[in-house]
């Protein structure tokens, strides 16, 4: 196979376009001059074009391993059209966001996500839920950032490593310039790039001499079992686990509510959700309809040959594979720009996201309270940088796209939606609850083991079994984490209230100050920590007394 000159070259047309358009948006940024340079970085200046909003928003979650992701599972012959569960699952997650979510964060005009864990909480707990969203958003970007490398190497026959570092590099190139500007009208282009060039492909693909109608092979296939797939008894308990995962743990992203936080207003942040999330659905059907052409197609008829991707163990290679032997060379090219497209529109999303918290929430409030803007935005863009290399270095060694997907958000599901839902929802918990919950939940997903890691469990729940030599929780063993971390947060919250409250604990062991803070504010003076007890005493006397007037009198 020779280098296609021809492909490379109107891939770096792409990239030079969206460069373009990102330094154009930071041009437009600077200009407008609303809010301070951090929210504009950030957020926009909250001042978002609706249309340009739910472009953005769409295009977040219609990332490289998303399209490449949904054509493989359909394609695996033990998996199917079934298991294919992230397009009604974001689309239920952006739904969710819409009704509950974005009123609560826009109501108090939040910059980000740990906003209100560290109104809520304090600075000590925002930092350790920094850390499984950091790890989340750079294990996402190195996700799609290998997903394109793969299909570079398969398209172009260009090695996947300047694949990785080219997209990269153009990334955090753009993002560091504009912010939020430069990632929403990027995204514009990458999404409108992205539709156009994977429906084209697919008749081709399709109409193909080696490949069975798919309306066919859909209940009865000579190749394969039928692409639809089927969820049998003892996984049914595992599939309604990775669907719920799916739908709860893609609400508390960053990506997600810089979004919404920078529509102009409450009710355009709310449409915007709804509507991304019908976006993410329909856009994953030419990936769908890719899987199954792949699972209907008699590989020994094309230049692929035998063995099938499946049993050579490229089946998480399938959409470029099916581009590159299913598809004239022209078409496969557009194939490879909507890849290209969805993993910079994803990529920089990640990277701004990550970039933010850690330069507002932790350098800002944590490290150096009397940064100024200036020094806010210059740690933005030395994150941004230092970030997209991690992820770089990372997707050289990811051998599972899919599960490296899928593996960056469980730590978010299990510790970071319980924290979010009660700082929302339910305010009486404090630092005590948030801080068990975080220790007992990682704790309890640690226990569980990783099968992608091959590490295997110490906790093995009902059902549990070992498929080729690697252990498989059929048990909804993430929902069960998660539900456990949200009741620990609730119980130890009301629990160490009860405690200090009642003089069951000394009240100098209220290290966070969260029980006794509401009595600290006495006719507008802010009491010391030492006259705590007396203020109480005194009260309490006074109470007494009243109600001993009214009773004699």
């Amino acid at each position: 196979m020779a280098l296609n000159i021809g492909g490379l070259v109107g891939l770096i047309v792409f990239y030079l376009i969206t460069l373009a358009t990102g330094i154009w948006a930071s041009w437009k940024s600077k200009k407008e001059k609303r809010g301070d340079p951090t929210e504009m970085a950030i957020v926009a200046g909250r001042n978002m074009n609706f249309w340009v909003g739910l472009f953005t928003a769409t295009a977040t979650w219609v990332g490289g391993a998303y399209i490449n992701g949904t054509a493989e599972i359909v394609y695996l012959p033990s998996r199917g059209l079934l298991w294919v569960q992230a397009p009604a699952g974001f689309a239920l997650a952006l739904l969710i966001g819409g009704l509950f979510f974005v009123n609560p964060m826009r109501s108090k005009n939040y910059l980000t996500m740990m906003d209100p864990i560290q109104e809520a909480y304090g600075n000590t707990m925002g930092s350790l839920l920094f850390i499984p969203s950091l790890i989340a958003d750079v294990f996402w970007f190195a996700a799609i950032l290998a997903s394109l490398g793969a299909t570079m190497k398969v398209i172009l026959d260009i090695q996947g490593y300047l694949a990785i570092i080219i997209s990269a590099c153009t990334v955090i190139l753009y993002t560091l310039l504009g912010g939020l500007y430069s990632v929403a009208y990027t995204d514009v282009i990458q999404l409108v790039f992205i539709m156009a060039s994977l429906w084209i492909c697919v008749p081709f693909a399709m109409t193909n001499f080696a490949t069975e109608s798919i309306f066919y092979t859909i209940g009865r296939n000579v190749f394969q079992p039928p692409w639809v797939g089927k969820i049998e008894v003892w996984d049914i308990g595992r599939w309604l686990d990775d669907f719920l995962y799916l739908v709860l743990g893609a609400i508390p992203w960053q990506t997600y509510f810089q979004r919404v936080l920078s529509a102009s207003s409450a009710k355009q942040a709310r449409f915007i959700s709804y509507l991304s999330g019908m976006g993410c659905f329909i856009l994953a059907i030419p990936s769908v309809l890719i899987g199954a052409v792949a699972a209907s197609t008699d590989w020994n008829q094309t230049d692929y040959g035998l063995p099938t991707p499946n049993d050579r163990g490229e089946s998480a290679l399938i959409l470029p594979l099916v581009l590159h032997y299913l598809c004239p060379t022209y078409i496969s090219i557009g194939g490879l720009g909507a890849i290209a497209a969805a993993v910079m529109s994803s990529g920089d999303s990640a990277l701004l996201s990550a970039s933010s918290m850690f330069a507002h929430n932790i350098y800002r409030k944590i490290l150096r309270k009397k940064a100024t803007e200036k020094d806010v935005l210059w740690v933005m863009r030395v994150s941004m940088v230092a970030f997209g290399t991690l992820a770089g270095v990372l997707a050289f060694y990811s051998h599972s796209i899919y599960d490296l997907w899928l593996l960056g958000g469980e730590l978010v599901y299990a510790l970071l939606f319980p924290q979010l839902c009660c700082v929302l929802f339910i305010p009486n918990t404090n630092t005590y609850g948030s801080a068990a919950g975080f220790v007992f939940g990682l704790l309890l997903r640690l226990l569980a083991g990783e099968p992608s890691l091959k590490i295997p469990p110490f906790i093995c729940y009902p059902g549990c079994s070992v498929v080729d030599g690697v252990y498989i929780q059929r048990f909804p063993f993430k929902m069960v984490t998660m539900l456990i971390t949200l009741l620990t947060i609730i119980s130890v919250s009301y629990l160490a209230a009860f405690a200090f409250k009642r003089n069951l604990l000394p009240h100098e062991w209220d290290i966070s100050n969260d029980i006794l803070s509401q009595y600290r504010w006495i006719g507008g003076c802010d009491l010391k920590p030492s006259l705590h007890l007396s203020v109480l005493w005194i009260l309490r006397q006074r109470e007494r007394n009243m109600q001993e007037e009214t009773w004699l009198g």
